[in-house]
């Protein structure tokens, strides 16, 4: 039996808290990746989407014949052939309704276009050949006949007088006019008010541009009559269920979906995409596998959009600068379908958010979501939590620059106090946890706050403007749902966890083993993961809204309860001792009171070889379960962003950023870090330069990276992070969620730091993204 020492177990150094290195990136950086790319099947034909170059029109013909005239080309499909197959339009679930009780209008939306084209990029007809080149050339040979149609872009022009109706179930372009907040309340403390700060604030649209664009191949088993279709997601579970009932009306079962590495999604990849309703028809009625993999240029105008609203932002405050209600009225975008989780950002996650951390008694948030000529929005990175709290914060500052006060002291008399907690907000959600003032106060002293005068003095010398900003924020993490929670103990030795987050980017092979280690004392090099495989799930709630160490975590956790209490009966029987003497701790099942005791891996291994067992024991140390995961957690922190300005030329560069984040108990401190690092870096370029911009036709003018100002690592400050934590009280592992977080206060800290620069020079603050035009101009205006 063993003898333990628990300094050498594997929790000492792959444990809760420790730092440890991803376990795939030596795979991944020896090119061992395996990218929906890399997936090459027997038979494997080719397919190439035919998109309309059109941003609105009547579909009258789609001439497939030129097409199969291409050598190589196979089949041609179109939307006619997918609503004869008895395909469901692509669905949104989400129970939203307007003020006036009238649900969501979510129009038709078949996988291929039927009757119209809505917007450029919308997929037309599906091209399947022998080669990529010649599925390429059969969809440039289609004949399309549409009539042009006007097209609306501009949120307030899709709901003006005469603007395009898009949809004819949509009257005035408006799918949902959303309204939360008791108005009476908020009209009264705004009349009462001692002052009221009013901003128009604009949220950019944004092209997602993950590494990998996204792409499927999609099969046919005759035998056992089922499809898999094997492409990068954010929950094969989910996906499987939404794709194959919800749309193509499969029985559960009948579609396999399965992933491997994922070059990046930030949302974008999580819900069933047209596309992939014609490649499954495809490969079934072909009768061989079909490839499908997006050009950069299409990614651009087929893969969801996000962000993108306008809004009228209000904030009363009383004499004494308390903050009486704030108000968000404005319009968000849809696209021309409604997508994914799209309606819910702008309305939902506006409400949850907006209030923070600050002790504001009333929020009112009137949202019309409207329907343009325009690539469908959906969740990117945060979906509606940078927002809501660039909203917040843009008011703050110019309400203490209005009214004389200091910004930070503005924020601190306003936010929540650590012994108020727990604390009922606005939003009518309860915070668990948090310690708002000190968080604050360790990022001003790490920023230097004080130093920042002979900074900018420096840099005036130098004849460059300097601004300083603050991005103090709270988010509220995914909602609850099912997880599932599977523990493996295999013949070569290795222990398998089973989960049905998906990790796209993340790291989630080390963090989820190194809570499994520091439960079980397994060793951590022979921890494995199954994430991406919908057979293997009970179910799965995928990965999102900074969900996945909290919801996959508990459900580890409890399956290792489970293996705890199926090993302890393991252990007497291997021990000869009753198991109710049977404790475990430190990786091993103990006698109590006696030095006998037998080691997990150990235990796995007699099991194994023991052979027949006594029919009172379990049938195996495994487990597997569904739980309840827990409710949303509300992380939190505050970013000081410093910039300097060319006025010569208006460029912006950010030179200092520092952020302290209270993520609760962080699992893995580097890999936290790197998440905040790249949320941050997606913020500064929404700040800064990031825009999708649409010509009077419709069509993409920023439509590649020659044009779409990407932030490139040289644009990108070296990042100072810094931890406050404040373990959640609603969840075992006491994490709160990281993912998003990094561009929640990003956004705030760029466009405050920008303004207060602008603002030395007595020049009216200006919009995102402050594009070294716009700087440019907002300082030259005279």
């Amino acid at each position: 039996m063993d003898t333990l020492d628990p300094a050498s177990l594997p929790h000492a150094k792959f444990g809760v808290g420790q730092s440890v290195s991803r376990k795939e990136d030596p795979r991944l950086l020896t090119g061992g990746g395996r990218y929906t790319d890399d997936i090459v099947l027997e038979r494997q034909t080719y397919a190439a989407v035919l998109r309309s170059p059109y941003a609105h029109g009547e579909l009258r013909d789609v001439d497939t014949r030129p097409a199969l005239e291409i050598p190589g080309v196979i089949a041609v499909y179109t939307g006619e052939d997918m609503v004869s197959a008895g395909y469901n339009p692509l669905p949104c679930p989400l129970p939203v309704k307007s003020h006036d009780g009238t649900p969501l209008i979510v129009p038709d939306r078949h996988a291929l276009a039927v009757g119209r084209v809505r917007h450029a990029g919308e997929a037309v007809a599906l091209v399947v050949a022998e080669s990529r080149a010649a599925a390429r050339d059969g969809a440039e040979a289609i004949e399309l006949d549409v009539e042009p149609l006007p097209a609306v872009t501009d949120l307030e022009e899709a709901i003006g007088p005469g603007a395009p109706q898009i949809h004819e179930e949509a009257p005035g372009n408006v799918a949902l006019d959303w309204r939360y907040g008791d108005q009476e309340a908020i009209a009264e403390a705004f009349k009462t008010a001692a002052h009221v700060t009013r901003l128009s604030l604009h949220n950019s649209r944004i092209v997602v541009a993950s590494m990998e664009p996204r792409g499927a191949v999609a099969e046919w088993d005759d035998k056992t009559e089922r499809f898999t279709l094997h492409l990068g997601c954010q929950g094969a579970f989910g996906l499987a269920a939404s794709l194959g009932k919800g749309i193509m009306n499969l029985e559960p079962g009948k579609l396999r979906v399965r992933s491997y590495d994922i070059g990046g999604s930030f949302g974008m990849k999580a819900p069933a995409y047209p596309e992939y309703v014609p490649l499954l028809h495809a490969a079934h009625a072909l009768g061989r596998p079909v490839k499908w993999i997006d050009e950069r240029t299409e990614s651009f105008v087929s893969d969801y959009h996000g962000r993108h609203a306008q809004v009228e932002a209000a904030l009363a405050l009383d004499a004494q600068g308390n903050f009486l209600a704030v108000t968000i009225e404005g319009l968000g975008s849809l696209g021309a379908y409604i997508a994914g989780f799209g309606p819910a950002i702008p309305c939902i996650n506006i409400v949850k958010n907006t209030v923070s951390l600050y002790k504001t008694p009333l929020i009112g948030v009137s949202t019309r979501c409207v329907l343009t000529n325009t690539t469908p929005i959906s969740a990117f990175r945060g979906a509606g939590r940078p927002e809501a709290n660039y909203y917040m914060e843009r008011l703050i500052e110019a309400a203490a620059r209005e009214t004389g006060r200091d910004p930070v002291a503005l924020r601190r008399q306003n936010a929540i106090p650590a012994d108020a907690i727990p604390w009922k907000a606005a939003s009518g959600l309860e915070y668990d946890s948090g310690e708002f003032e000190a968080v604050l106060d360790k990022c001003l002293e790490r920023a230097d706050w004080d130093g920042f005068a002979a900074r900018r003095k420096t840099s005036e010398a130098a004849g460059r403007l300097r601004g300083r900003g603050m991005g103090f924020y709270l988010e509220v993490t995914a909602p609850p749902g099912k997880e599932m929670g599977g523990i493996r103990f295999e013949p070569n030795g290795d222990v398998t966890i089973v989960t049905g987050t998906l990790d796209y980017g993340q790291g989630h092979r080390s963090t989820f083993a190194q809570i499994l280690c520091d439960k079980l004392g397994v060793p951590f090099e022979r921890v494995q993961l199954i994430q991406g495989d919908s057979d293997e799930l009970l179910a799965g709630g995928g990965t999102g809204g900074s969900r996945s160490v909290m919801a996959s975590g508990t459900a580890i956790l409890s399956a290792s309860d489970e293996v705890i209490e199926q090993g302890r009966a393991f252990a007497g029987h291997f021990l000869e001792a009753a198991v109710a003497d049977i404790e475990f701790g430190d990786g091993a099942f103990r006698v109590a009171g006696t030095d006998r005791a037998i080691g997990i891996m150990e235990l796995a291994a007699r099991i194994r070889e023991a052979g027949p067992l006594p029919d009172d024991l379990p049938a195996s140390l495994d487990a597997e379960l569904v739980v309840d995961s827990p409710p949303s957690a509300f992380p939190n922190g505050c970013h000081v962003a410093e910039i300097e300005i060319d006025p010569e030329t208006g460029t912006t560069r950010v030179v200092r950023y520092v952020v302290v984040d209270d993520f609760g108990v962080l699992v893995n401190p580097m890999l936290v870090e790197a998440q905040v690092h790249g949320g941050v870096a997606q913020g500064i370029g929404q700040a800064l330069g990031e825009r999708v911009v649409y010509d009077e036709g419709g069509n993409l003018a920023s439509g590649s990276f020659m044009d779409y100002a990407l932030p490139r690592a040289d644009e990108l400050p070296n990042f100072v992070f810094g931890s406050h934590e404040v373990p959640a009280a609603t969840n075992p592992l006491g994490s709160k969620g990281c993912g998003e977080g990094g561009t929640s206060g990003a956004l705030s800290a760029v466009m405050n730091a920008v303004n207060d620069a602008l603002a030395s020079r007595d020049v009216a603050a200006i919009d995102m993204p402050a594009t070294p035009e716009r700087v440019w101009r907002a300082l030259n205006q005279g």
